[in-house]
């Protein structure tokens, strides 16, 4: 080989330079492209007696500036902020939803307790108690409009599961034809990649984690596998699985992700393990915050209507009948899993007594081995029962006609429908209890220092039958006390030793003594007679709007 010769595998090795770098400059705007550099070496030497003599170069392959380990921590990147991004968006709806000075749920509570006040101070006026009648109406109204707007964000989060779905199956489409070509490529070049194809092989699993997280293995053919969740193939060589959008066995208001196998059927992905991208942001908004959303909304709309329920039945209203209920409340809902092979499902009740312990979670009921096992969503808490009824969290689960099988499996819902079912039960605005049903009263012969403290209703209701009857306390000595039923004729108590400001309770009522009564002193509870100006229980009814009565005890009752 000559000078010139060897002059012109220098010329072809920089006019492949060239033809690299023009394919980097015109491709500098591609989506995903990778620079492209060549990588040049020596031709072989010749020998001669002088030695080995040079032979010119040549390029021996045109690489792509690319690090592996870069490109999976950016993909691993990219996932979980297109996971916040998509959580974020999500949560703004809620955000405005309750915020809102005009549309939210504070304005409708404090204009519910606002006409609880206006009849605390005039319970004669009908109008008043018109004003409170309609408030509940209007708070109802709120509770069932913000429920409907929480259910329309929650549809539109099945619309975004179901269209991503199908961009990913999509992207799977795409990749396992890339990974074909790229082994017929590579079976062509011995040694070389197809680099354009593997940029673009890159580009879609860029774009697929965006929506969902994935993980990759390489193959020795140079084609990609990839997979989802907990190792559920999207991708192996040229064939792509594809996933479904389906109905969740548990739950048929909730799409989900299902992973159609070889027989067609769709086998249900847990969403727990569907993490990263836009979709996974979606599963986790709904299952953090949605759902829990929608729960503590039906929460609040079960205490608050339980608890204005409770206190106005602790009262007389103004006809002198005891007090009604003024809300219809919702009841549990129940849904048996679409894989149940038993029947029927169990009776489940919210428990009045214990209300307050209600939460904001779902609940799994699953008949295992004999036994009840119940799971409860939000931190995974397991109890086993070996037989019902059982009470926990507020409600009561009976087996009512349920009959299941081995590894059928219940959701519980409590709280789901208690917002969108609230109602108001009352439509008579007499029947507001503004008033305590008893009074206490001192004879006025006493010339003691005692004084009777107001009188307490016991709640909740049901009140004790007896509560009206009329009751004495008398002092047969300056320590000593007997208590008698007059309306029934019966004595109730005699020789009660006397403690300043100890409880005194019969009949369903507590009322205490203070001071230094003596011999003869008489102190009655009687039925409030023409209490129709009274307005101790209407401002226990008012007190309602800042006693906690959520996750505590909650009491209350009017006084006398």
């Amino acid at each position: 080989m000559g000078i010139l010769s060897i002059g012109v595998t220098g010329l072809n090795a920089a006019q492949t330079g060239l033809l690299t770098t023009s394919h980097n400059i015109a491709n500098a705007s591609t989506p995903g492209y990778s620079r492209q550099y060549t990588v040049q070496g020596t031709n072989v030497a010749l020998y001669s007696g002088a030695g080995y003599v040079g032979q010119g170069g040549h390029v021996e392959t045109v690489r792509r500036s690319y690090d592996q380990l870069l490109a999976r921590n950016v993909l691993s990147a990219e996932a979980g902020a297109s996971e916040m991004d998509s959580y974020l968006s999500q949560i703004h709806q809620i955000d405005n939803m309750f915020a809102d000075v005009d549309s939210g749920l504070s304005p409708s509570l404090a204009n519910f307790f606002r006409g609880v006040q206006d009849v605390a101070a005039n319970p004669t006026s009908l109008a008043a108690r018109q004003s409170m009648l309609s408030a509940s109406e209007a708070l109802t109204a709120r509770f069932k409009a913000l429920d409907e707007r929480l259910a329309d964000v929650s549809s539109g989060v099945n619309s975004q599961v179901t269209t991503q779905i199908t961009q990913i199956n999509t992207f799977s489409s795409q990749l396992a034809d890339i990974n074909q070509r790229v082994v017929l490529a590579r079976a062509s070049g011995i040694s070389h990649e197809p680099n354009d194809l593997l940029d673009q092989r890159e580009q879609i699993l860029k774009d697929l984690n965006k929506l969902v997280r994935i993980t990759t293995a390489t193959q020795s053919d140079g084609s990609f596998n990839v997979f989802v969740g907990a190792g559920q193939p999207l991708v192996v060589g040229n064939q792509a699985f594809q996933l479904k959008a389906v109905r969740a066995p548990d739950n048929s208001e909730q799409i989900t992700v299902g992973l159609i196998g070889p027989g067609g059927t769709a086998q249900v992905i847990p969403e727990s393990q569907i993490t990263g991208g836009s979709l996974g942001g979606v599963l986790r908004f709904r299952s953090e915050t949605l759902n829990t959303t929608q729960n503590a909304l039906g929460r609040i709309a079960l205490t608050l209507g339980q608890n204005i329920n409770d206190q106005n039945r602790l009262g007389q209203d103004l006809t002198g009948a005891p007090g009604q209920t003024i809300f219809n409340l919702s009841v549990p809902r129940v849904t048996a899993s679409s894989s149940n092979t038993g029947s029927g499902a169990p009776d489940v009740a919210i428990d009045t007594e214990s209300i307050a312990e209600l939460t904001t979670s779902n609940y799994d009921l699953a008949y295992v081995g004999g036994s009840y096992r119940l799971t409860r969503h939000s931190d995974n808490l397991v109890r086993t029962y070996g037989s019902l009824p059982q009470t926990v969290d507020g409600f009561t689960i009976s087996a009512g006609a349920w009959a299941p099988a081995a590894n059928d499996s219940i959701l519980i819902q409590p709280t789901r429908d208690g917002a969108h079912n609230l109602s108001v039960a009352m439509t008579d605005i007499r029947a507001i209890a503004a008033a305590a049903p008893v009074r206490v009263a001192s004879a006025l012969a006493n010339t003691g220092q005692g004084a009777i403290e107001p009188v307490v209703v016991n709640g909740p209701p049901p009140v004790n039958a007896n509560l009206q009857h009329k009751v004495t306390i008398s002092f047969t000595s300056a320590t000593s006390f007997d208590v008698v039923d007059v309306t029934a004729g019966s004595t109730l108590a005699s020789g009660v030793s006397y403690t300043a400001g100890a409880d005194i309770s019969y009949n369903g009522w507590t009322t205490t003594i203070r001071g230094v009564p003596v011999t003869g002193d008489v102190f009655s509870v009687e039925t409030n007679t023409n209490g129709v100006a009274d307005n101790r229980n209407a401002a226990l009814l008012g007190a309602l709007q800042t006693r906690s009565t959520m996750n505590a005890s909650s009491g209350g009752s009017p006084t006398a």
